[in-house]
């Protein structure tokens, strides 16, 4: 947090050291994105990745949103253009944000993008099912995803039962959990750890972690077994 001096700000624990919430999946041939955060930029520079295939957005907010004018070199080495998968609300977000991409005249060098518009109905990217799961973020649709047995979700607090079922009998869950605090707009750590339980995941990761939660380590040390902290860089096999 910038110009705060709190334990987990000065904390010298790389793992308390964490960029906007983002996640890569890739298969043997395919490349997926979910978010393109402010930092995306830095996040693709830091692992080396040099093939992008598509990008999945969640919602609409700019910490969600901001780095996509940074698939321009993926196009550039590709020579391809980019498949984008948003929502209505997120398509017309991107159309504000990003006026020039879609422009009727495009100047060059600009990102070379294919938006399409998703709704809950589950599609394939490549070798990668994608199913959206439809979450609440205060009173903001918000999609999270599924791939095969592993499912994302950020920017929640709410999840209604229909939607659970989507979630049900996946191996491992990646959800938020801001704070301990109760929030507007995002699950605390006992409402996430409660959602793991009930969902009976046998492994989760959280994610989104404000730095009122508490340093890495601590906070780790009073998780169920099943439960760990997500962390920059961390690699997880599905």
């Amino acid at each position: 947090m910038i110009g705060c001096h709190c334990e987990v700000c000065t904390s010298k624990d790389e793992k308390d050291k964490r960029l906007r919430s983002s996640i890569l999946i890739q298969s043997p041939t395919t490349t997926i994105v979910v978010d393109t955060t402010p930092d995306f930029r830095q996040q693709m520079l830091r692992i080396g990745n040099n093939k992008l295939d598509a990008v999945l957005f969640t919602h609409p907010h700019k910490d969600h949103i901001a780095g996509l004018d940074d698939v321009r070199p993926y196009n550039f080495f590709s020579g391809l253009a980019i498949d984008v998968y948003a929502n209505a609300l997120t398509a017309e977000a991107l159309k504000k944000e990003f006026a020039y991409v879609f422009a009727e005249y495009k100047y060059p060098g600009i990102p070379d993008i294919h938006l399409h518009i998703i709704n809950e109905q589950p599609f394939t990217i490549g070798d990668i099912p994608v199913t959206p799961i439809t979450v609440w973020h205060h009173k903001m649709i918000v999609y999270g995803f599924r791939f095969g047995n592993f499912t994302y979700i950020t920017d929640a607090n709410k999840i209604e039962s229909d939607q659970k079922e989507l979630i049900k009998g996946s191996e491992i869950l990646v959800v938020n959990a801001l704070r301990n605090e109760e929030h507007i707009s995002h699950f605390t750590l006992s409402e996430a750890i409660a959602l793991v339980e009930e969902l009976n995941i046998p492994r989760a990761y959280f994610t989104h972690i404000s730095h009122q939660l508490g340093k890495h380590e601590e906070v780790s040390d009073i998780l169920p077994k099943n439960i760990s902290l997500a962390y920059d860089n961390l690699v997880i096999q599905a």
